[in-house]
């Protein structure tokens, strides 16, 4: 018996009113992305509340486990199920079909296989499997009610595997639903989604993505929130190698796994960071470095569409970092800063890290930009005025240089 068909579940989506059917369409829009890198042949539909995931009946290419890590990183979606799909048919054959689901899900054997007479009163063995049945019964028409359908499911399983199973309505090792519609849907494992929005459903935005920890799970968090990402990288060449700029691509597929494609913008740095350091404070060097950053970015930012800049900092995490730091390369920028971050602990940030799967590639030494011009003693309580006023030194040659560097940069789209 193959399972050929996914139950996806949602949740934000649900509290959505009027709109609710644009997110469901976004949600299966991206549940297509998503399974057009799997091997199968695969139809998206919508019903009640719920989308389904159906595979052909004479493909045998795909796979379930791929099917289901696919789904996985789809945003929008709280739980993915496999589940049996029968027709609807009188109590006794849901009966059956959901002992049949059993049987195979948990390698159990049905009695009626059994060769020796078997005492259905005989007590539960300790290692019994306790469960539960759930029905929801959508279809109306249906002539038994939801809990006689459960009282029902439950004696067969009963009595079908006897010894092996017992009742437990509290705490069950297995809660079986079974949703009764325009068709019988029978599982019982949900595997977690990511939650959040469909990407696109809340606009755009750009990352600004290097080769450390924070800044990949930052356009993560913000692309869970339904917002499509593209991103800046800088890259200081020869004083960064092209691994470091490698690296920073293997990230952006990281995180495009998730929010979907990327155009990643590589633009030069080199020339206006030598130019930071030979004509201003080196102590204000990462705060001007930062600001200008910011300003090409934004550029990048409207070429794209997008709303806003997403930056992976934190309060307090390095000097460039503390509020008064922040002022100052806020001033920069004319669109909003999203900072999701902001108040993380390193180790929050590296826990997450490691649950999307990026921090063995940010972890990978290989030094960015901001790593290799970083002043010894840098100001930690940087006053705007007295930023502006260095950067009045960079005057003559500063907006000639941005124009290069946006004009030279080179853009690499990520799938």
């Amino acid at each position: 018996m193959v399972f050929r068909t996914f139950l996806l579940k949602y949740g934000e989506i649900g509290i959505k009113g009027k709109n609710r059917g644009q997110f469901e369409d976004a949600l299966a829009a991206q549940v297509r992305h998503a399974l057009s890198k799997v091997e199968g042949e695969f139809e998206v539909t919508k019903e009640q509340g719920r989308i389904y995931v159906n595979v052909a009946e004479e493909d045998d290419s795909f796979d379930p486990d791929e099917v289901m890590e696919a789904l996985t990183r789809v945003f929008g979606l709280v739980g993915i199920c496999q589940v049996l799909k029968v027709p609807v048919g009188d109590p006794d054959q849901i009966a059956e079909d959901a002992v049949r689901y059993i049987a195979q899900t948990y390698s159990m054997v049905p009695a009626l296989k059994d060769t020796q007479p078997v005492d259905k009163e005989a007590p539960a063995r300790p290692d019994a499997i306790s469960f539960k049945v759930h029905t929801r019964r959508a279809n109306k028409q249906y002539p038994m009610s939801s809990m006689e359908v459960d009282a029902l499911v439950g004696e067969r399983l009963l009595d079908a595997f006897p010894g092996k199973m017992k009742v437990d309505v509290h705490h069950p090792d297995v809660m079986l639903y079974i949703e009764i519609r325009e068709e019988v849907y029978i599982y019982s494992k949900i595997v977690p989604g990511p939650g959040g929005m469909p990407v696109g459903t809340n606009g755009r935005a750009q990352l600004l993505l290097s080769g450390g920890i924070d800044s990949p799970v930052a356009g993560w968090m913000i692309a869970k929130r339904g917002v499509a990402l593209d991103a800046t990288y800088f890259h200081a060449p020869p004083y960064t190698s092209e691994r470091a700029k490698q690296k920073v691509i293997d990230l952006a597929k990281l995180v495009a796994r998730y929010s979907g494609p990327i155009r990643l913008h590589v633009v030069n740095f080199t020339d206006i960071q030598l130019a930071i350091y030979d004509k201003c404070p080196h102590d204000e060097l990462t705060i001007i470095m930062r600001r200008y950053m910011m300003k090409i970015a934004e550029e990048f930012a409207r070429q794209d569409g997008s709303m806003g800049l997403i930056t992976g900092e934190s309060i307090g995490q390095v000097a460039s970092q503390t509020i008064q730091s922040l002022v100052c390369t806020d001033d920069a920028a004319t669109m909003p800063v999203f900072r999701p971050l902001i108040g993380f602990d390193k180790q929050d940030i590296i826990d997450l890290s490691l649950k999307i799967g990026t921090y063995d590639t940010s972890i990978q030494p290989f030094e960015d930009c901001c790593t290799i011009f970083v002043a010894k003693h840098p100001v930690t309580k940087p006053r705007l005025d007295i930023i502006r006023k260095s950067e009045g030194r960079l005057k003559d040659v500063i907006d000639e240089m941005l124009e290069e560097a946006v004009a030279k940069a080179e853009t690499i789209r990520i799938t």
